[in-house]
């Protein structure tokens, strides 16, 4: 056989066995039993407005209490701090303040450090919770904001709080 017949066979078996290599098919899994799972996102679905600041339940509480001489937030309180930090994330340009607060019991240098304690334990309960930093501004008032005046443990109570105070909605 001459070189180019040579080469002409060749290519043809080259050519022959690529067409009868069999091919796989890549079969994705089966989907799993169970309702469909939707891979979109959606920002808005649920997304609370300025007007729920008002009108829902949650939201409209904005005062979280604290025990005797503690900086501690109850656990009572932990939803109120998620629907604000909800809140928050829905609403970027949302800002609040945090007022922290005391009884009347301590020296005014210790409650001034004990409410801002306060506060900053709700500022970071609320970024835990997907707040961000930027939207909160912690703010300790100590003793000198009471809503109570009387001088026993049930009004004292009432004075130990961080007041959450919406400056931008």
């Amino acid at each position: 056989m001459n070189a180019t017949a040579r080469i002409t066979l060749a290519a043809l078996l080259c050519v022959g066995l690529a067409a009868c290599a069999k091919k796989q098919e890549v079969k994705a899994p089966p989907p799993e039993s169970g309702p469909p799972v939707s891979t979109e996102t959606t920002t808005t679905a649920g997304a609370y407005t300025p007007a729920d600041l008002d009108t829902d339940a949650c939201l409209r509480q904005r005062v979280i209490y604290f025990d005797f001489d503690k900086d501690v937030i109850k656990p009572e309180f932990q939803q109120i701090i998620a629907c604000h930090a909800k809140y928050l994330r829905d609403r970027p340009m949302a800002r609040m303040t945090l007022e922290g607060n005391t009884d009347e019991r301590g020296t005014r240098e210790y409650n001034l450090g004990l409410g801002e304690r306060r506060g900053n334990a709700v500022m970071s309960a609320l970024e835990a919770d997907g707040g961000q930093a930027s939207q909160m501004n912690v703010v300790s008032y100590g003793e000198e904001r009471p809503v109570c005046r009387e001088h026993n443990e049930d009004c004292w109570s009432k004075n130990r709080r961080v007041e959450i105070v919406y400056t931008a909605k």
